[in-house]
């Protein structure tokens, strides 16, 4: 039996959950938070015109602010009116519904090496525990040999960050850097947040595929 999406209980339960984190966020922009540092971050990793996988889009905030910097940004959430509200406020980037534990982008006609890949927003701590492996391998079949993915989550949350690393490393990822925040503070044994930046297993650069 597989294992409940926490997402989609939420959701199911209070079906007026996705415009509470809707407005949430808006409200949280209207004040002035900076809601900004995940992007920058992945930024500053990236030539300009980089190809991004925004994995768990939610409501674009991340990949959003991306495709603004000149980047040319895919979203995929699994929630409808999360794509919706990204839609409306970030037209600049390609918003799509799907399940990242099947996510196949060539398949719908879509370009199937990014870049970078960012999942952000505990995206991984929602997604159904017996899935987790099967969505870090398709981010590593939809990353560039060259590429990275950058994946953010907090502690106690139900994903303990060694068995995340072990998922990561049996779907092809090893850690180029192990942060602790956005804002690049060194992971440490207490650490109640992991920002990991993975590359693929290997030299990473005998054969990149065509973009």
């Amino acid at each position: 039996m597989t294992e409940p999406n926490e997402w989609l209980r939420l959701t199911k339960e209070n079906p007026g959950h996705s415009q509470w984190y809707i407005d949430r966020f808006r409200a949280m922009a209207r004040a002035g938070t900076d809601l900004a540092g995940e992007a920058r971050l992945i930024d500053a990793m990236l030539a300009r015109a980089s190809t991004v996988l925004d994995a768990g889009c939610g409501t674009g905030r991340v990949g959003g602010h991306l495709a603004a910097a000149g980047h040319q940004v895919v979203g995929v959430d699994l929630d409808p009116v999360l794509v919706a509200a990204a839609r409306s406020e970030y037209p600049g980037a390609q918003w799509l519904v799907g399940d990242l534990a099947e996510l196949d982008l060539p398949a719908r006609g879509l370009p199937g090496a990014f870049d970078c890949i960012v999942c952000a927003g505990n995206v991984m701590t929602f997604v159904a525990p017996d899935t987790r492996l099967a969505i870090l391998g398709r981010m590593r079949a939809h990353l560039r040999d060259d590429g990275r993915a950058v994946i953010g989550f907090g502690a106690g949350r139900g994903y303990e960050f060694a068995r995340f690393r072990a998922d990561a490393a049996a779907a092809g990822l090893v850690p180029d850097l192990l942060l602790s925040t956005w804002d690049l503070r060194p992971l440490a044994d207490d650490s109640d947040f992991i920002v990991a930046v993975l590359r693929p297993a290997g030299d990473g650069l005998s054969s990149t595929p065509d973009r």
